[in-house]
């Protein structure tokens, strides 16, 4: 019986951190996003959401295009060094769009509030891409 990795997502923005998660290699559930405080408390947070549910595999939105992508890559890439994960695989996959996705998606559901859910969706977006490529 092969084991099953453990995925995880994340959509790290300046604000908040989107997060999902796939257990069984099929489904991909958005889970409550992280609201940044500081770098430390956000990271702190990351880290023991992956601990918690023994993630094997961590996939992180990048910006590939646009100009500010650069940017965004150096403070994501920063923000993932924070964490410090050293038996977790860390992947990176193009997060072009989803945001904007999940929020077309959940149209007339509910309040587009900034609460995290979008970012969370939007977190469940990048991993099932990454998932559909390997």
């Amino acid at each position: 019986m092969s084991t099953l990795i453990k995925y995880a997502s994340l959509d790290i923005g300046l604000k908040r951190i989107g997060i999902a998660i796939c257990l069984d290699g099929k489904i991909v559930l958005p889970q409550d996003a992280i609201i940044r405080k500081n770098r430390r408390q956000a990271s702190d947070d990351t880290r023991e959401f992956l601990q918690k549910w023994d993630i094997d595999s961590l996939v992180v939105g990048l910006p590939m295009d646009g100009s500010s992508s650069a940017e965004m890559q150096r403070r994501i890439e920063h923000f993932i060094s924070l964490l410090a994960l050293d038996e977790i695989e860390v992947n990176y996959q193009d997060e072009q769009g989803s945001s904007y996705e999940a929020k077309e998606m959940t149209k007339g559901q509910f309040k587009h509030k900034r609460d995290g859910r979008i970012d969370s969706i939007a977190a469940k977006i990048i991993l099932e891409r990454y998932l559909k490529i390997l």
